[in-house]
């Protein structure tokens, strides 16, 4: 590790290539061109050396003008590639006026390289370079992005490809990468001012009394018994397509991005969520895709028509056009206030069908992580300091109760901050996700994967974890067990190569892709010596998920929320791994 401040010459260097790339703005790197033959296409970062310099060039999407904050002058950033078992030194050089950093999504490295200031190192200071050191132990697909002060939602991000050792285990004869975001001209401050001064600001598609009157959505009595809780069964993402622009590769879809292949060629397209806040649902209409990677990790194929990628995702898929005929790529946000659309086609000037944004869903009882049918909606307090009891009914789940403060385990702090709690939290590894519950085609599920080869490691967990995804929505308060990461909570503990089970439990109407630094774990999806590797686990609304982890790097690390303005606002925890440290509480 070294960090060091920029040189004269350097300063001047770069603030003319600053200059240079303001007059350039909006230029791209070759693999994310309109036209582009795959991802090879172009300048792509590789070798045991590579440099990255930080700043800022100004954009246009949309027709809305804002400065975004780039990797090398472009959003999205160069393609970093890379094989596995080689050296490298990412030198990150900091041009901008305020603190940045990098953090490689997905990559097994030393702690101090993970790129999280405040956890593994000090950040990147203003002028100067820091240059992380590391061996690649992994291939797959994975991407790069600022873990300061939310410069990822202002472009700060790129895709990294890293080659296998040895056989491609899913050979392909083109690849694209297909790397998706959301981009607003609002600064994502704003946006989160706006959300604390309102809940739902951004929400555009709520239910009317014109709906109600036409006989759309819930009837009266649903509509007045959610009413009463303060629940909006439309509040399915925060910020939505009323300010956002939706990309694939930087390009909306009058841009429309498009890349080249031939018939009957098999074509790799390596899914990247960079978004902030934005779950999508992904399909290329009338043409089946097989999985073959999720996370980076190889999977057993299997063929699906849709799937959900949740925030910081990523899935490889194979695709084999027959015919020369333009294809799309549909990215759907979950809520349904947009899309975006892009073209595979087999020559440059082809733009393939557009599609209509599909009717936005509404959540239902299994959201709230239990059957809501015999609810308490009396009070209209949403505290669970200070709960209410709710009669149960007769043949229905009524001795359920969102505010049941019999169900909270000690480890959660009640409050204000915690508004709900799922009494009856499902395993939904196996559901179809939040807005493809109905969908007339095949959509792809976490119980769908399998690992292509089993982990090593298949010791029975030595003891288990249960965490819980807590919020007040209405106040927009997020946090693990009622505790935000602004009130310093202990951190998660572990002993170096203990194995635990760890259950995350969905306590809001939201889903979370929660992401685990420095680890890969395995999702218990009942694949049984197959249990898939992720790093990010999307958890539906009111259910529950539960991974096997295998703490094998010493470290700190972080783990969090990767819905930007929910990790900011506190979903957000750090764990500890140590050689002799104690066992978590």
């Amino acid at each position: 590790m070294q960090s060091a401040r920029l040189d004269r010459r350097s300063v001047i260097t770069g603030a003319a290539r600053l200059g240079a790339l303001t007059v350039l703005g909006g230029a791209m790197p070759g693999w994310a061109r309109a036209g582009t033959s795959g991802a090879g296409a172009g300048s792509v970062l590789s070798g045991e050396s590579i440099r990255i310099d930080i700043g800022h060039v100004p954009i246009t999407v949309g027709g809305r003008s804002m400065h975004a904050v780039t990797a090398n002058g472009t959003m999205p950033g160069p393609l970093i590639r890379l094989k596995e078992g080689q050296k490298v030194r990412l030198s990150v050089a900091n041009g901008l006026a305020e603190d940045t950093s990098i953090h490689w999504h997905g990559l097994i490295v030393p702690f101090q390289y993970d790129g999280v200031p405040g956890i593994s190192f000090p950040g990147i200071k203003p002028g100067e370079v820091f240059d992380y050191d590391f061996t690649i132990r992994q291939a797959g697909t994975y991407w790069y992005h600022s873990h300061s002060n939310m410069q990822e939602a202002m472009g700060l991000f790129g895709p990294i490809v890293i080659d296998p050792a040895g056989a491609e285990p899913a050979p392909y004869d083109r690849e694209h990468v297909i790397l998706l975001s959301d981009w607003s001209s609002i600064h994502p401050h704003v946006q989160l001012q706006r959300l604390k001064q309102m809940g739902g600001y951004f929400n555009r598609q709520k239910q009317t009394l014109g709906g109600l009157l036409a006989g759309k959505d819930q009837d009266l009595s649903e509509r007045l018994a959610w009413g009463k809780m303060r629940m909006d069964p439309t509040d399915i993402s925060d910020v939505t397509g009323s300010t956002y622009s939706y990309l694939v590769n930087g390009h909306d879809t009058q841009a429309n991005w498009t890349g080249l292949f031939v018939p009957g060629e098999r074509v790799r397209l390596r899914f990247i969520n960079a978004s902030s806040m934005t779950n999508f649902n992904v399909r290329l209409p009338a043409l089946p895709m097989t999985i073959v990677q999720a996370d980076g990790q190889d999977v057993e194929p299997v063929e699906t028509d849709e799937f959900q990628i949740g925030i910081a995702e990523t899935y490889d898929v194979i695709i084999r056009p027959e015919k020369a005929e333009a294809i799309a790529i549909i990215a759907e946000a979950i809520d349904r206030s947009g899309l975006c659309r892009a073209t595979l086609a087999p020559r440059i000037g082809m733009v393939a069908p557009m599609v209509a944004v599909r009717e936005r869903p509404l959540l239902a009882m299994k959201d709230m992580g239990m059957d809501m049918s015999g609810m308490d909606a009396a009070s209209g307090t949403l505290d669970l300091s200070a709960p209410v009891t709710a009669p149960a009914k007769a043949g229905s789940h009524g001795a359920m109760n969102m505010r049941d403060t019999s169900l909270v385990p000690a480890s959660v702090r009640l409050g204000p901050g915690v508004a709900t709690i799922s009494a009856a939290p499902a395993d939904r590894l196996g559901d179809r996700p939040t807005g493809l519950e109905t969908v007339g085609h095949r959509v792809l599920t976490y119980a769908d994967l399998k690992a292509l080869v089993p982990h090593p490691d298949r010791r029975t967990p030595e003891r288990e974890l249960e965490v819980h995804l807590t919020a007040n929505m209405e106040r927009y308060m997020w946090s693990f067990d009622g505790v935000k990461l602004s009130e310093n909570p202990e951190p998660l503990a572990f002993r170096h190569n203990e194995r635990v089970r760890v259950t995350l439990v969905n306590d809001t109407m939201m889903p979370h892709p929660i992401h685990l630094h420095g680890h890969f774990f395995e999702l218990v999806n009942g694949a049984e010596d197959r249990q898939p590797r992720k790093h990010t686990v999307n958890v539906l609304p009111g259910g529950k998920a539960s991974f096997d982890l295998t703490a094998d790097a010493v470290g700190d690390w972080a783990f969090h929320c990767h819905m930007l303005l929910h990790m900011h606002a506190g979903m957000f925890r750090v764990v500890t791994v140590r050689a002799d440290g104690p066992s978590a509480t």
